[in-house]
This record gives C-alpha cells, sequence and structure tokens, in this order.
C-alpha cells in the first residue's frame, strides 16, 4: 500500500511538514508513505488544459496516481484550508482522463498555533472531499492544537502527541484497507 502525504502549507518552517514528517516515520513496515510536493503546481487555469495540459499538470496528476490513499496536512487560513491544497485538489480532479483521487480514502491531520487545532480548515477539506470523490475517514480526527509546543528544542515531536498520531496512522492504514478491498 502507498500513502500520499499531502502538505498544504508551502513556508520551510511549516509546523504541519514537521507534523508530516513525523507521520511519515510512523507507518507500518508494509506501508509506503511519501510526501507529495505540491510547491510547483501552477494555479488551475483551463486554458493549460486545452490540447496538451502543462507539463506541472501532468506531473501532479500521474504521482497522485500512483497511490491508494492520501493524508492532507493543513493549517488554518481564513477558516479554511490553505490555496496550495484548493489548487492541487482542483488540478488533480480535473484530469481530462479522470480524477487520480476518486475512490480513494483520505484523512485531514490539521495543526495550529491556536487553540482549536485548524478545526474550520479540517472540516472545509473534508467537504470538499465530497465532491472530488475521495472517501474521507471520520475517526479518529487530528486537530493538533497549540503545535509549536508539540517538538522538543530539536524538533522532535514529544512522545504523547507522537504516540497519539501513530494510533491516527494505524486507524487510516486500516480504513485504507477497507476501503481499497477488492
Amino acid at each position: 500500500m502507498r500513502i500520499g502525504l499531502i502538505v498544504g502549507s508551502l513556508r520551510k518552517k511549516s509546523w504541519n511538514k514537521l507534523v508530516a514528517l513525523t507521520v511519515k516515520e510512523l507507518f507500518p513496515e508494509e506501508v509506503e508513505a511519501n510526501i507529495i510536493d505540491i510547491s510547483n503546481v501552477p494555479l488551475y487555469n483551463q486554458d493549460l488544459d486545452k490540447d496538451e495540459p502543462d507539463e506541472n499538470y501532468k506531473n501532479i496528476r500521474e504521482e497522485v496516481k500512483k497511490y491508494d490513499g492520501f493524508i492532507f496536512f493543513t493549517p488554518e487560513y481564513n477558516r479554511s484550508y490553505t490555496p496550495a491544497i484548493k489548487n492541487v485538489i482542483d488540478v488533480v480532479s480535473r484530469d481530462p482522463e479522470g480524477s487520480g483521487f476518486k475512490k480513494k480514502p483520505a484523512a485531514v491531520f490539521s495543526a495550529s498555533i491556536g487553540k482549536f487545532g485548524a478545526m474550520a480548515a479540517n472540516h472545509a477539506l473534508r467537504q470538499s472531499f465530497i465532491y472530488v470523490d475521495l472517501i474521507p475517514m471520520q475517526q479518529p480526527e487530528v486537530y493538533l492544537s497549540n503545535v509549536q509546543d508539540l517538538f522538543d528544542d530539536d524538533k522532535k515531536m514529544v512522545k504523547e502527541t507522537r504516540e497519539f498520531l501513530k494510533k491516527c496512522v494505524y486507524s487510516f492504514v486500516e480504513y485504507a484497507k477497507l476501503i481499497n478491498r477488492k
């Protein structure tokens, strides 16, 4: 099984990227998890899909098709998820050959430096899954508040949160197996 990790914050020192890097380490040995780089995907423009699709569109669409499921990592921007995630969802779901997200399991892990753990972003992102036919995991829900306090000075996640995320990752793997059952 291959799981794609999509990080919505493009900042070099992104807390959500640190969470994703930690999560990547927590998967069972038989599951391959990789961060999918979305930083070079141009804003979706239907004109770039005419005749010969944009090269960056083709690349991200082909990359996404390689995965059996996805975990999205998002901070909260104005009570919603990031434009980078919105853009990649638009580009991948509008592939002339068919969406690479269709009927695949997904989860949202949100984190913020505030008290609510980007809960509004988490819920808004889940809602967008409906239209593009991603199948969201309902439980456990992952909202990491005060994320800056969940890492030590060496940027290693504190034990309690790491253990919580490991349980969430294993739950997602079981969920993905259930959805991908043929």
